[in-house]
């Protein structure tokens, strides 16, 4: 086989046997394809894009192309959930807790934080002593002690998606419905759950920015798991405004710990609440109503904020933080954010919004770059409420006095004010199963 040839195959629309999809994943991976023709087959899918199959078959190249961790030690059926990203998306530390508290099982890897969004291992690691580099054997113990356990990605997984990656990031080819779906299924496959919970944001904050691309590649990413015998399930939700009222690190924890104490804000709740009883309907709990209910009571009841400490304290965490929130560290600077004029919230640019916290020192545009756990933005207001003229919109707060100007010009420019309110879109939009989409708007 010639990469050659499989490049000009795919150029003039053809569709790619297995084998050739195999031969330039493992040739690629051994560096025996060089990255200028690699370059030149990914934007010939751009253009010409993929069936199902081929992109299954792409993916299960892609996941094989490293480690596969064996999660057979834990007991019960895992289940893993995976957000396509967002601001003040800190949903993972809400809902494995809950679920834990339900029975289910959660052995999850996260990832860290670049650009505008934020990770879930930078969140947990604003907690002193927390640990998310742990090995596998201590990770299988955890988790079956207390049904939960959160870490960074360990080993060598999937390392053909770090490569592509790369090179999709500056051959704009990143996206690519088919490669999307391929790199982050290869991911989940790779990471050896029973069941995945898809939670696909849409919207300005989102990588997807309209309902129906949200769609075609919930569609895809569950057609990949249901094939590679994953119980499989997607919901498309909104990212259209920031999730909570909390972007950043600490100040997210400190949300999470709101949240599962039942005082968290209302949308976050909600999109939590969908997914943790979607994850328990996929770990075979009950229908969705019973799960729902369920964890309504884990939140109610304390369950879930006990699992959530139960997890940091195995994990080396100082739980104290979480036990009085006032513990942990305060940025020593703080701007508040005045509405200039009045009227009703009609638009944030959730996008923007992870900027002005970015800014702050809440996130890396770098890999290299060091975080500031307690810099960040609260908001006061919301999409489709009034403000006054004078009202605080938001605080920010920083290490970093300078960047209080630059983060606070970033902020007002993305948050729109009009005379008139907006009717407000719902949380979920949609929910795909294998066959099966059920739309809500």
């Amino acid at each position: 086989m010639r990469m050659y040839d499989i490049i000009m195959k795919k150029r003039n629309g053809g569709i790619l046997a297995e084998e050739e999809i195999r031969f330039m994943i493992q040739e690629y991976v051994l560096g025996n394809i060089p990255d200028y023709q690699m370059s030149a087959m990914l934007m010939a899918i751009y253009f010409q894009g993929m069936t199902d199959i081929e992109t299954t078959i792409l993916t299960d190249a892609m996941a094989h192309s490293g480690d596969m961790v064996d999660l057979s030690g834990i007991d019960g059926i895992k289940v893993d959930k995976h957000s396509t990203g967002g601001v003040g998306d800190k949903t993972s530390l809400i809902i494995a807790p809950i679920v834990a508290a339900c029975g289910g099982k959660v052995a999850k890897m996260s990832g860290r934080g670049l650009g505008h969004t934020g990770g879930t291992v930078d969140k947990m690691e604003s907690i002193p002593g927390m640990e998310t580099s742990i090995p596998q054997e201590k990770f299988i113990d955890i988790v079956n002690k207390t049904g939960l356990c959160i870490i960074g990605q360990t080993g060598n997984l999937a390392p053909a998606d770090k490569k592509l990656y790369a090179l999709r990031d500056v051959t704009a080819t990143v996206d690519s419905i088919p490669l999307i779906a391929a790199s982050i299924m290869s991911k989940k496959l790779a990471a050896g759950n029973d069941c995945i919970l898809l939670d696909v944001k849409t919207g300005s904050g989102a990588f997807m920015k309209t309902l129906d691309g949200s769609i075609e590649l919930a569609k895809k990413m569950v057609a990949i798991g249901e094939h590679a015998g994953k119980k499989t399930v997607a919901l498309i939700t909104d990212m259209d405004i920031p999730l909570g009222f909390a972007i950043g690190n600490s100040l997210e924890i400190i949300e999470v710990v709101d949240t599962l104490h039942n005082k968290g804000p209302k949308d976050l709740t909600e999109v939590c609440l969908h997914l943790a009883s979607n994850m328990l309907f996929l770990s075979g709990k009950g229908t969705l109503e019973e799960c729902r209910k369920m964890s309504e009571e884990a939140i109610a009841g304390g369950a879930a904020f006990q699992k959530l400490i139960e997890m940091v304290e195995a994990q080396g965490g100082d739980s104290s933080v979480l036990k009085d929130t006032n513990n942990f560290a305060k940025a020593p600077y703080e701007r508040k954010v005045i509405a200039s004029m009045e009227g009703y919230i009609t638009h944030m640019n959730t996008e923007q919004c992870g900027i002005s916290s970015l800014v702050l020192g809440a996130g890396r545009e770098k890999k290299e770059d060091s975080i500031d756990y307690s810099a960040g933005i609260i908001l006061n207001k919301k999409v489709g409420e009034y403000v006054n003229k004078g009202e605080i919109l938001a605080t920010l707060y920083t290490s970093k006095e300078e960047s209080l100007a630059e983060s606070e010009r970033i902020l007002l420019n993305a948050i729109k004010i009009e005379e008139k309110p907006i009717k407000l879109e719902p949380l979920i939009f949609a929910r795909i199963e294998k066959d099966k989409v059920e739309k809500f708007v």
